[in-house]
């Protein structure tokens, strides 16, 4: 149940308040000074907080209540603050608000601005300790092994544009087929970014129905269609001073495009049913499989939304051109599937990593996970062996090699001996019985590193 802490130092004031929220579903707790709000958030956890600026000692300046936003925004930042003042005058409020009060209203106060005023806010307020809980979570995962992994040339070549790219504000055009690491891209830029202690909130523009696409990136009003029972907030206004991650951009439908561009050009957005404009300092981060120029040139994509999302294009190779990241991100899932308890599986037989090598990876780095996961499921020992992985017939190594010319075929060949031996040339050119010298002339003419 939603629950508030509100304080005045006026016990009708705080009656009137139980009543009108207790109607609309939301209880709340009363305080009459600031130590009793600070008392009760060290037992209790509450989705907002709505106090007065003034209390018996202080009836004129609003300096108690002032410092009791300072304290509430030092101890819990998640926590909205809207703030209650009865001046006059909008001083107080914009003292409020510079100290970081989600919003106000005046007394006395108008029901339905004050109930749509806190249901704003503790939306906002969840949507950002979700965000907060995940950034927590990828943090502690990259505490343990990098999300990025770039052993691999074509790897390297896009981390260097990453790590230029990540600390500006531009927006990013992330590509590349399905299951290439578009999500990780997007998580990896946000958190090398100013926006880094900010939302990062993700919509897929592919998965949402046209008829609520609107309302899903920008919010709506309560009454605004049948459904709409209370206010909600959209992605750009709960990602404001964060990162919006807009996932498969390209099946947005057409007749939301223009919108889109809207924001991006001006920053204002105005929620379905309502007649009020919003900003929202936002980050784009976009991804697709698709071709956006044909499909600008079919007549499906706007062209200018398209040269507003792509100030920075970043095309993520399939896996099977980064064959030297394939079993530094095997280890990976396997040692994050450990850390969760539950499996013998500790390890990959060298034939299981060689056997991930040569496996076409037709769904790229999402398939080689699930492919850990079930092989972690079906080993039977501490060791995955190839009979674990279950791929099928992706031993077929010669018959591969049959569609090949002779150059992409010795290309292959060293990409695979290097991913075995982790990168060391002098192992892999022992394996392919190659002086060391001759290897590193073969590397520099595929346009290949060794790390």
């Amino acid at each position: 149940m939603t629950r508030i802490i509100a304080a005045d130092d006026q016990t009708d004031v705080l009656e009137a308040l139980r009543l009108l929220l207790k109607r609309e579903g939301i209880a709340m707790v009363p305080a009459t000074s600031p130590a009793g709000v600070l008392s009760a958030l060290e037992h209790e956890d509450f989705d907002a907080a709505l106090i007065d600026l003034n209390y018996a000692r202080d009836t004129t300046s609003g300096g108690e209540g002032l410092d009791l936003l300072t304290q509430l925004r030092g101890s819990d930042p998640t926590l909205p603050v809207v703030v209650m003042t009865a001046w006059g005058s909008v001083d107080g409020a914009v003292e409020a608000m510079r100290r970081g009060a989600r919003d106000y209203v005046q007394k006395p106060w108008d029901n339905a601005r004050l109930v749509a005023t806190l249901r704003t806010q503790i939306e906002l307020g969840r949507a950002l300790r979700r965000s907060r809980r995940l950034e927590e979570e990828n943090s502690r995962l990259r505490g343990s092994a990098p999300e990025m992994f770039a052993r691999s040339a074509a790897m390297q070549a896009v981390l260097r544009v990453l790590d230029k790219v990540a600390p500006s504000e531009a927006n990013v055009l992330v590509t590349g087929e399905h299951g290439t690491g578009k999500e990780v891209v997007a998580r990896y830029v946000h958190g090398a970014s100013k926006r880094a202690g900010r939302p990062l909130i993700t919509v897929n523009a592919g998965g949402v129905a046209e008829g609520v696409f609107e309302s899903e990136l920008f919010g709506h009003v309560r009454g605004a269609f049948t459904d709409a029972k209370a206010d909600r907030a959209g992605a750009f206004e709960v990602a404001d001073g964060g990162t919006l991650f807009l996932d498969e951009v390209g099946n947005m439908p057409m007749g939301q495009q223009a919108k889109v561009l809207r924001v991006l050009q001006t920053g204002e957005f105005t929620p379905v049913g309502s007649s009020k404009v919003k900003r929202g300092d936002v980050r784009v981060i976009a991804a697709t499989n698709a071709r956006l120029h044909d499909e600008v040139a079919q007549g499906r994509f706007r062209e200018d939304l398209l040269y507003r999302l792509n100030t920075v294009e970043v095309q993520l190779p399939p896996l099977r051109d980064r064959l030297e990241d394939i079993p530094h991100l095997a280890q990976f899932f396997l040692r994050r599937i450990v850390a969760r308890g539950a499996t013998q599986a500790r390890t990959f037989t060298p034939d299981a990593l060689d056997a991930l090598v040569r496996h076409p990876w037709r769904g790229n780095v999402r398939e080689l996970e699930h492919a850990v996961e079930r092989a972690v499921l079906l080993a039977s020992g501490e060791e995955i062996a190839p009979a674990d992985l279950f791929l099928g017939a992706t031993a077929q190594g010669p018959a591969l090699l049959e569609r090949m010319t002779l150059d992409d075929a010795e290309r292959h060949l060293i990409q695979r001996a290097l991913a075995r031996c982790g990168g060391n040339v002098s192992e892999a050119a022992r394996e392919l019985g190659v002086s060391r010298s001759a290897l590193y002339r073969r590397l520099q003419h595929h346009g290949l590193k060794a790390s």
